[in-house]
């Protein structure tokens, strides 16, 4: 049965082949928790997924640009009020040298609050002479290498749920309850930035700011008082891995009659699970949410607008974002008919990049990681083809963290391999940090400008 052929409904994916679910020893056990978790309220609301979609529009004319960041994978453990508080941090703190930079709005999404399962190359690995099952995310199993531990455990559905919702109230807190405003740019800054080139450039922008804030405040408009300087809109994203949760958080919206995944305001599919005839693919071509698709090197053209035609057929503007995994080594030369093909087809998606995926390696002391210069090179290499072909650079696609970790080399830190060590913290793949992330925001901006 094909995904073009099938009549949808939440449940019809379960019809198709799927590639990376995981295996539950107890179906009846995942089927109680299934059953408590589609009881439970929504996480996100189908009026703020239509906001989302007219945001993404106006990327998708060039008149906004998207910067999506967050972990490669939440963990339980890092959760809490600081940890939310600093990546939310280092979003804005990009978004707004982005902004700033290139004097236009940022439309600013988090990998947050869901993101917990990931896509494995193998489904099994080899600990210390044990076998035994990849780790997948805390929403699946656990990351101790035991055999007991790797066991997929349905629980792990509930609790990301409830953690999910509780990430979700600390954002809503910190974007609309004064951390967002303006006029406390100055204190987005972390301390160990701030001592940094890029903290000290940013200082410098934010002392730039606040003058023009006082400028407004002296010739009488209110800064205080009006939501454009002391609130944020910030959304969710997380790839729509676990297709019984998300099918267990679809909700038909009263106002509409439309489905939406209320897990989170957008859902992606990834590389390892965009085939056109399989249930990822097919879930998300019928909720309303906006959604993004992962284009890796192997996609063809005619592949690409068949995906187009799948997740998007009403050729919605801000329905559906393609977010490109080339490789530095890549980018230019398996993207530009890609871009052209979409272009040629008057296809209305969002073309942003991921320029971390397609740039990770293992380091000569056996950690994986990723160099911020290809990184970069890559962002480059967007931007150009995207200038070649015609098409608006929508945004980038980041994994990244507000801590001050050393995953990835390079950057004007000149973290080396021996450096990895010190604070390599990640559950899953290399992500940039504060510093990183910001010296990547002005470069960017410097792009966008240019």
């Amino acid at each position: 049965m094909s995904t073009l052929t099938t009549r949808w409904t939440p449940s019809s994916w379960q019809d198709l082949p799927a590639k990376q679910l995981p295996t539950y020893p107890d179906p009846d056990h995942l089927k109680r928790v299934l059953n408590r978790i589609s009881g439970l309220p929504p996480l996100v609301f189908a009026g703020e997924a239509r906001d989302l979609t007219e945001q993404l529009a106006r990327v998708s004319r060039g008149e906004a640009f998207l910067l999506q960041g967050g972990d490669c994978a939440e963990t339980f453990d890092a959760g809490g009020a600081d940890i939310t508080r600093d990546k939310l941090k280092v979003l804005l703190q990009m978004a707004i040298v982005l902004t700033y930079g290139a004097s236009m709005p940022i439309v600013k999404v988090g990998r947050i609050a869901g993101q917990m399962a990931k896509p494995r190359s193998e489904p099994t690995e080899t600990v210390d002479g044990v076998e035994m099952a990849s780790y997948k995310g805390d929403a699946v199993n656990g990351l101790a290498a035991t055999p007991e531990n790797r066991v997929p455990d349905p629980d792990r559905l509930e609790r990301m749920y409830h953690h999910s919702a509780s990430t979700l109230n600390l954002l809503r807190a910190f974007t609309r309850g004064g951390f967002a405003d303006l006029r406390r740019v100055h204190a987005w800054n972390q301390e160990f930035v701030a001592e940094s080139p890029e903290g000290k450039r940013y200082d410098q922008m934010a002392e730039e700011i606040e003058r023009a804030l006082a400028f407004l405040e002296a010739i009488g408009i209110r800064t205080d008082a009006d939501p454009t300087f002391n609130t944020v809109d910030f959304f969710t994203s997380h790839e729509a891995l676990l297709l019984d949760y998300e099918q267990a958080m679809t909700r038909q919206d009263s106002l509409t009659g439309d489905w939406y995944d209320c897990s989170a305001h957008m859902l992606w599919i990834g590389e390892r699970t965009r085939q056109l005839d399989h249930a990822h693919v097919h879930f998300l071509s019928g909720v309303h949410n906006p959604i993004g698709c992962k284009v890796g090197p192997t996609m063809t053209p005619s592949e690409l607008l068949q995906l187009c035609e799948v997740l998007n057929p009403g050729n919605i503007p801000g329905r559906l974002t393609l977010i490109s995994r080339m490789g530095v080594d890549r980018v230019a030369d398996v993207l530009p008919p890609l871009l052209e093909a979409t272009r040629d087809a008057e296809r209305n998606v969002v073309w942003i990049t991921d320029p971390c995926h397609g740039n990770t390696i293992t380091s000569e002391s056996g950690y994986k990681t990723r160099r911020v210069e290809d990184v970069f090179g890559e962002i480059s290499g967007f931007f150009a083809a995207s200038k070649a072909a015609g098409t608006v650079p929508g945004g980038v696609h980041m994994e990244l963290t507000g801590e001050n970790v050393t995953e990835c080399l390079g950057g004007d830190q000149r973290i080396a391999d021996l450096d990895l060590p010190q604070r390599y913290e990640t559950a899953c793949d290399p992500r940039l940090n504060n510093e990183q992330s910001l010296e990547l925001a002005f470069q960017v901006a410097e792009m966008l400008r240019g």
